[in-house]
């Protein structure tokens, strides 16, 4: 095998359209934009894939899907009936990376938390805080 070349057969054209639109739906414009958080190689940023590399990368983002599908549905059906603004980030498109989703769920999480106690942490860890 050749210095850089793929180790198998390319990926077929259903399969890198599946891709697409899973990585679309993920909340990426491209697979460039998709590398880093998905770690995807410099060929694969290119959208060239083998077949084993893509079917490993549909079930992974398929499995992510599913994962922030049914957390989102969990968080939602417990306050159906009250809708507001606090509810808006959880709207948006999932987070892609591990790493992102933690923090958006830490930032969800420090919205129940009273502005008097985090300006007192704040404070604490000395931060100038003031009302607005």
């Amino acid at each position: 095998m050749a210095f850089g070349q793929p180790a198998g057969p390319p990926a077929s054209h259903r399969q890198v359209q599946q891709l697409t639109a899973l990585i679309h739906d993920a909340g990426h414009t491209d697979f460039r934009d998709a590398r880093g958080p998905l770690g995807l190689n410099q060929r694969q940023a290119g959208g060239r894939f083998t077949r084993d590399e893509a079917d490993a990368l549909i079930a992974r983002l398929e499995t992510e899907a599913e994962t922030a599908e049914a957390e989102s549905f969990g968080s939602g059906a417990s306050d159906s009936s009250d809708t507001g603004p606090q509810d808006a980030p959880r709207s948006r498109a999932a987070p892609a990376s591990a790493f992102d989703r933690a923090r958006a769920q830490r930032i969800n999480q420090l919205h129940e938390v009273p502005a008097e106690l985090l300006a007192a942490e704040l404070q604490r860890r000395g931060w100038v805080v003031m009302e607005p």
